[in-house]
Parts: C-alpha cells; structure tokens; sequence
C-alpha cells in the first residue's frame, strides 16, 4: 500500500499471458488468375461477448513500463460521477473480463481489486492473473479500474504539474508542496470534482458494474488497499459477495498512514535482526539497523547532491540525497523480501560513500510505482475517508520515516477538496461469509497483527502468515493453490496450508553475487 501520497501496493507481475481470444481466421486471397478482380472484402468485426446487459469486445490491457499485454474482454461503463445528482457529469470506467478456460464458467465470478490507493485493475491484470490463475479454470474474472484511476477518468495532472509526493524532497517545505497541489487540483477540477473519488462511491459502481453483468455473485480479492475496498463492498452489499481474499489487510478502523513510521521500524528491526544473528553477515556488516541511524543523521547534517549510474538508461544521473531521500528508499526497498534481502549491503556501500546499488534500485521502484499509482485520486481517498483523524505521534519524530508522512498529507489535505464517508465506515467488519486473510512476516506497512485485528470480528475465516514475505503474498510460494481450494470450497478453517511451511526468508546478500553458500 504505498507510495504516490501515501501507500502504494508493491505487486510484483509475472510474465504470464494467457486467456487469449481466439482471432479471426484470415480470409485467403484467391489464386485464379483468369478470375474477375476479387472484391474487397470487409475486416472481419472484432470478436464480441454477451455478458448479462454488457457486449464486451476483445481487447489488449497493457502494463507501464513494459510492451507485455493480456488479452480480455472489454467495455465502457458509465456512471454519474455524483450519485446523488443523476444529472451530474458522466464519467466512463473502464472494465475487463478475463474470460475462464471452461466452456461453460460457475455463476461467481472473481473480482481483483487493486491497492494504492491510486493502481487500476487492469494495469495489474498480469499479476492478477498469476495469482488467480488456479482459478480461472472455472470462473471468470472482473477487473474494474476504480473511478480515478487507469482508464476510468483518472484525476491526473498533465506534463510536469502531477502531484507532488512525499518522496520527493518537498514535504520539508510546506509551501512548495501544497503550491505543486493547488497547480495539479486546477488542472484536475477542469473535468473532474475531486469529492466524488472515494471507496464507498467505487463501492456503488462496483454493484452497478454486478447488476450489468447479470448480478454474479462475487468472489473479492483485495490486495492492500483493495482489502479496504472488499470490506465496504461486503458491508453494504453482504448479499452479492460469495467468499473475500484479504491479502496484505487494512482494517476499517485503520487511519491510513498513522502508523506508517512505526510499522516500518517494526520491519526493519525484525530483518536486520536476521543478520546480526547470521555470523557471516554480522561479521560483514555489524548492526545494518545502527548503521543506517548513522546514516541518516549524517544525512539530516549534511543533505547533498549525488551522483549514480541509472540502471535503466546507464547514463550517469545526480539526485539529493537527504534524510528524507533515504527513508523513503529504504521503504520501498522494505516491502519485498528479495530486496529487503539487499538492504544491509546497500546501506553499508552508501555509508561508505557508494549510493550507486541504493538509489538506482530505487529508480527502478519508485519508476514503477510512479507510473501506476494516480496520486490525484489517493488524495480524494486520503483527504475524505483519513486525514480528519490523524493524530500528533511524536513516538515517530526519531524513527526512519519520522512524521513526514502525516505532515505531507495533511499538507496535501488543506488544499485538496474532502468528500463525506458514512458514519459507519471506520466500524470493525462483522460477517459470517467466508473470509480468507493473508499476510507476510515482514510486511512494512500492513504488518501481521492487522489481520488478527480484522479476524475478531469474523465468525467464517482464518489468517495465514507467510513466513519471511513482506507486502502482498498471494502470489507466493503454493498461495494460489491455497486460495484456489478455499474459493472452491469455502472452508477456511479445514484449509490444508502445510505447504507454505516451505516458504522461507531470502537470505541477506553478504556481496552482489548473493548470500553466503
């Protein structure tokens, strides 16, 4: 859940395409010379799908960054913007079915739905796809970029005027970065109102989007932030929804970004515990934990340029680096444990002088990230359904990550319009219907005691940890197959989750050709 204003969802896509429409099979030429000229004939139409009240077409979702693409099927929705004004403007979302394997698919079908706040669907299809692929043997599978972001009217500002973020070194000055706001939300309000973007609106489109598909039930499968967005679907709509993933959870009464500073210490105290207590990388590298304090207060003295390679375009690039700089690299570098895996040798090089190995990761992450995170419609999220509620925390002024979070955001919320949410929106979720919920060992940002908090209130679930995974785990190790038997069967307290005893931490790098034999 991460990093565009606040959280971002670090989901890492397989190279997996699959599910291909079949084309059209090619008309051949004729080969009669003595023959009339051939009339032209007509390109075949595009392959179409009745679903419900929907004609969906054949189409390509791509990725950023990447020329992979994933073939579904696709159509335009709309909906009013304000639902409490049917006159208001119409905006149009973009909506996708992976289609089953199955000739004929069950009745529920599958719904991804995305973290951020701030990705679109459609754009993770790859990711979901690898993780649900089990699954799409017999069901088929919605994706719905959610108003505000990918194809849906997203609130994105044009050329360099996008949103600032606390990533960048502009949360230490206030006035610069509530400036760059004010310039992205007069671009935004051009053709949107910025208050209409919340969960609980997406939430109302979601079962308009249920109903047009002949009202499935439905299978929700919400990662980070999306496990926000599968809660308050259940909750006003309990009975549309078949069985819920939980994966990487937020409870309702979570005030996203309030713990963000602590969790993150939490995290990187458990993995650099990891290499104090393994000789090899305790001798190479000491306290990684006391070592990176050191460097931030060096930091924090002296903020400077530097100068690295990028790894992308291998063209020798400058950032500054600040205290700021460094707690927001070594969060991203947090939430996946093949890269948190690197951080004691990254920061060892970077305190000796070598940035090289910890800002050109970064680049390549928050690159990533950048591209598929919609910072205008995090805000509207943020600034209606949190940002009210935050509360001081000087507990966090000395760890990592401090209280800049909050500071920006509530920067970024005194000029960024604030929608209602309903009055019973932070209330714990109570249900009997199936819940599976999952987490990593070493997750950053939603750590393991979240989802024992979520549990409590529901009668039908259980909580699965993966051993030594971070952010988002429902692609890893034998998580599919486990998911895939709990959709199938709804049974989440008998569910055989034995294998993941294989799943095991990365061990530390001593080196850049990897962890000690």
């Amino acid at each position: 859940m991460g990093v565009a204003i606040a959280i971002a969802v670090a989901i890492i896509a397989a190279n997996h395409v699959a599910h291909r429409p079949k084309a059209a099979e090619p008309v051949p030429a004729s080969t009669n010379a003595s023959s009339a000229p051939a009339t032209p004939v007509k390109p075949a139409p595009p392959a179409t799908w009745k679903l419900g009240s929907l004609t969906l077409t054949a189409c390509e979702l791509g990725q950023p960054n990447s020329g992979q693409t994933t073939a579904a099927w696709c159509a335009p929705f709309e909906v009013p913007e304000n639902r409490d004004d049917p006159a208001s403007r119409k905006i149009t979302l973009r909506l996708a079915v992976v289609r089953s394997n199955a000739e004929v698919a069950t009745k529920d079908m599958l719904v991804f739905l995305a973290g951020g706040p701030g990705q679109a669907a459609t754009e993770n299809a790859a990711a979901a796809i690898a993780a649900l692929d089990p699954l799409l043997a017999h069901r088929n599978l919605l994706l719905l970029d959610q108003r505000g972001t990918g194809g849906s009217h997203p609130l994105s500002c044009k050329n360099d005027e996008k949103p600032a973020t606390p990533d960048d070194d502009v949360e230490d000055d206030p006035a610069k970065l509530k400036a760059e706001i004010t310039r992205c939300l007069a671009q935004v309000e051009k053709n949107a109102d910025p208050r209409f973007y919340t969960t609980t609106i997406a939430a109302q489109d979601l079962e308009d989007v249920r109903k047009a598909l002949g009202s499935p039930s439905f299978d929700l499968v919400g990662v980070s932030y999306g496990t926000r967005m599968a809660q308050q679907y259940l909750m006003r709509y309990p009975d549309a929804v078949r069985a819920v993933v939980l994966d990487g959870v937020v409870p309702n009464s979570l005030v996203l970004g309030e713990d963000f500073a602590q969790n993150l210490d939490d995290a990187l105290k458990a993995q650099f515990a990891r290499c104090t207590a393994d000789a090899e990388c305790h001798k190479r590298f000491g306290d990684p934990y006391q070592t990176l304090y050191q460097l931030r207060d060096a930091l924090r003295a002296n903020p400077h340029t530097v100068s690295f390679r990028d790894p992308q375009s291998y063209q020798t690039v400058q950032r500054r680096l600040s205290e700021f700089s460094l707690a927001s690299v070594v969060r991203m570098f947090a939430y996946s444990p093949i890269t948190a895996a690197l951080l004691p040798l990254s920061i060892d090089a970077a305190a000796h002088g070598d940035v090289g190995p910890l800002l050109g990761q970064a680049k390549l992450l928050s690159g990533d990230l950048a591209d598929t995170m919609n910072g205008g419609m995090q805000s509207s999220v943020i600034c209606s359904e949190d940002a009210d509620l935050f509360t001081p925390r000087p507990q966090d002024e000395h760890t990592i990550l401090g209280t800049r979070m909050i500071d920006a955001l509530t920067t970024v919320c005194s000029v960024w319009p604030h929608g209602t949410r309903p009055k019973d929106f932070h209330d714990p979720l109570k249900t009997d219907k199936p819940v599976l919920l999952l987490s990593g060992q070493y997750d950053p940002v939603t750590p393991p005691r979240y989802g024992e908090e979520v549990l409590k209130g529901l009668s039908n679930a259980r909580h699965l940890v993966a051993t030594g995974q971070g952010h988002n785990v429902i692609g890893a190790g034998c998580m599919p197959k486990i998911v895939k038997h709990f959709v199938e069967d709804l049974q989440p307290k008998t569910l055989d989750a034995s294998c993941l005893e294989r799943l095991k931490p990365t061990p530390m790098f001593i080196d850049f050709n990897g962890a000690t034999p």
